[in-house]
C-alpha cells in the first residue's frame, strides 16, 4: 500500500478558503491528537516554502520564544 500523506492532505485542502484553512489548523491544535501532527507539518511546509527569508527568520524567532516559554 502506497500511502502518501502529503498528497492526501493537499488533496483535502486544495479548494479550502482562508477561513476553512484556519479552522483546520485550530481544530488540529485544539484536538491535541498525535495523528494530527503530520497534517500540521505539511501545512507548515507549505508556509515555509512560500515564505521569504525575513518571514522565515520571524517564524524561527517566534518558535524559539515558544519553545523557551514551554520549557520553563
Amino acid at each position: 500500500m502506497d500511502l502518501n500523506i502529503r498528497k492526501a492532505i493537499l488533496h483535502n485542502i486544495t479548494n479550502n478558503d482562508q477561513s476553512e484553512l484556519e479552522a483546520t489548523i485550530v481544530d488540529a491544535i485544539q484536538a491535541g491528537e498525535e495523528k494530527m501532527l503530520p497534517g500540521l507539518g505539511v501545512l507548515f511546509e507549505l508556509i515555509w516554502n512560500q515564505s521569504n527569508e525575513q518571514d522565515k527568520q520571524e517564524m524561527i524567532q517566534a518558535l524559539e520564544q515558544a519553545v523557551k516559554q514551554t520549557g520553563s
